[in-house]
């Protein structure tokens, strides 16, 4: 696991949690089982472009924003 999936991770959930959103919300809203939302959370997985774009749209961030760690 790369240190960049372990910060993307991070960074995504505080994102998530700062939008009052659990993992199982966050992933109905983008199409993605809460595993999956887990899983990126904790560095195991990158996600798809298109995924990428849905996240950034429901928790309403700019993908600078995401990626500012």
């Amino acid at each position: 696991m790369s240190e960049l999936n372990k910060k993307f991770g991070q960074r995504l959930k505080e994102i998530r949690e700062s939008c009052g959103l659990s993992q199982e919300k966050l992933g109905e809203m983008i199409d993605l089982t809460e595993d999956s939302v887990g899983n990126m959370e904790r560095g195991k997985h990158w996600p798809r472009l298109k995924t990428l774009e849905k996240i950034l749209k429901v928790l309403k961030v700019k993908p600078k924003d995401l990626f500012n760690f």
